[in-house]
């Protein structure tokens, strides 16, 4: 803090407490509804003012979990090509209910989750065409098991790219 500026004096009411530091997390970042009542709860907020406050943010729509969870399902997937599986756990470990998970992994289809998971494949392996074949093999299965693919679509997805390669040769 700057010299000579002061901090606002903390409110004594603790539901007007609650709401600040429910806005600062907000501000910092968009939190599902159970990250927002644990964050309160971390900053010793009752979980009774917690739960109220988390109720009212949804009720006025600050808060709305399965917008979040469509909106980080469809992010992770376009820019990162996490698999479902993955988005999955992220989602689930963030708080979100079951129903707005399925929810938000409803916009991927099987297509989409194939096509992302061979157009990261097909540039991890041109990146590696220098490398050992054995080497280029385990890495690129790997990347995609990282990703949370299913490790029978990595090694269908690299035997692809062998057959191209040699076909190209």
């Amino acid at each position: 803090m700057p010299r000579g500026e002061r901090r606002a004096p903390e409110p004594t009411d603790p539901a007007e407490r609650a709401r600040e530091i429910a806005l600062r997390l907000l501000t910092h970042s968009a939190r599902s509804s159970a990250q927002l009542r644990e964050g309160m709860i971390s900053r010793d907020v009752s979980e009774e003012v917690a739960d109220q406050v988390v109720a009212r943010y949804i009720e006025v729509g600050l808060l709305d979990d399965a917008a979040l969870a469509s909106t980080i399902a469809r992010t992770r997937h376009a820019e990162r090509g996490r698999s479902r599986r993955a988005i999955q756990q992220e989602l689930a470990r963030k708080g979100f209910d079951a129903i707005d998970v399925g929810e938000a992994l409803e916009q991927i289809s099987d297509d989409d989750e194939r096509e992302a998971a061979a157009s990261l494949a097909r540039r991890r392996w041109d990146q590696l065409a220098a490398v050992d074949p054995d080497a280029r093999v385990r890495r690129v299965v790997a990347m995609l098991g990282r990703r949370g693919y299913a490790p029978s679509l990595a090694f269908a997805l690299v035997k692809e790219l062998q057959r191209a390669d040699e076909v190209g040769t």
